[in-house]
């Protein structure tokens, strides 16, 4: 699908004019965040949860701004009122600047790149990449280290690569959140290492609901034979099954995780776009 226009501090532009001055050395720096929001019948999903996360993101890196919550959310509305898209991904940037007055808040469309179907039935392949991120609880634009992993991936024709800390624990994919399972029991990373995302918020109160125990814990790529499966998470990728960890194999997809699967993709059929977590 073809999009005309974008939103620039909440005046809808065309998008022949969404340029960035090559002296704006706040962004050529990446001080800035963003996020990514899917768009699904019309419909933008979980919006309140990525916007609270892109203003937490813009704290963490001290980026003083004059935009409300309400007025980001409000900007996305009339953007896809102008559109009025069906599927898209719908990206937010929020750059700073040296005083509050300097921020720009930028919104577009974009058409999204949904992993293969075969993907999900079978499972991907990922490589590990030793690097760790200079904020790792905020979005931000500074995205050269996953960058460069993840081109290292595609060069061994890999979906993704997974981060890893010294000590190889994986902590998340360029763009994933990562997790393994045993049985009822899904391991992931401690929140203070890793981005949340919003998808992984959504599938961990899905999972304990369905009565899985949530361990937050170093995970080993040493260990990877002690899990049953291992998956990613996120926005476009929703809940995406990991085959191959450079030359470990998961013998299958465990069916604890096929049903986690199944669980995430109805509740997209049927949330309406909008995620109250349980107490």
């Amino acid at each position: 699908m073809k999009f005309n226009n974008f939103s620039q501090n909440g005046e809808i532009l065309p998008l022949i004019k969404a340029i960035i001055p090559l002296s704006n050395i706040e962004y050529a720096y990446g001080f800035g965040v963003y996020e990514s929001l899917r768009v699904r019948g019309g419909k933008v999903f979980f919006e309140k949860h990525h916007i609270d996360r892109l203003f937490q993101s813009a704290s963490i890196l001290g980026i003083i701004h004059h935009f409300f919550k309400s007025d980001v959310s409000e900007f996305i509305s009339n953007l896809i009122k102008k559109e009025n898209p069906d599927t898209c991904n719908l990206k937010i940037i929020l750059i700073g600047g040296k005083a509050q007055s300097d921020s720009q808040l930028f919104i577009m469309l974009l058409n999204p790149l949904f992993p293969e179907r075969n993907f999900y039935a079978e499972g991907i392949n990922t490589i590990t990449y030793e690097y760790k991120r200079l904020f790792p609880n905020a979005k931000t634009l500074n995205m050269l280290g996953s960058y460069m992993a993840y081109r290292k991936a595609k060069e061994n024709g890999c979906f993704d690569a997974l981060l890893t800390d010294e000590n190889q624990n994986i902590i998340e994919g360029t763009r994933t959140n990562f997790f393994a399972i045993k049985n009822k029991k899904i391991f992931t990373q401690p929140r203070k290492k890793i981005l949340e995302g919003i998808t992984r918020e959504i599938v961990l109160d899905i999972a304990k609901k369905d009565g899985y125990e949530i361990i937050e814990a170093n995970i080993s790529s040493e260990d990877l034979s002690s899990y049953d499966s291992a998956f990613l998470t996120s926005t476009s990728s929703k809940i995406l099954p990991i085959k191959r960890i450079d030359g470990f194999v998961f013998s299958e997809i465990s069916e604890n995780l096929k049903s986690l699967m199944k669980k995430y993709d109805d509740l997209l059929e049927t949330s309406n776009g909008i995620f109250n977590p349980s107490e």
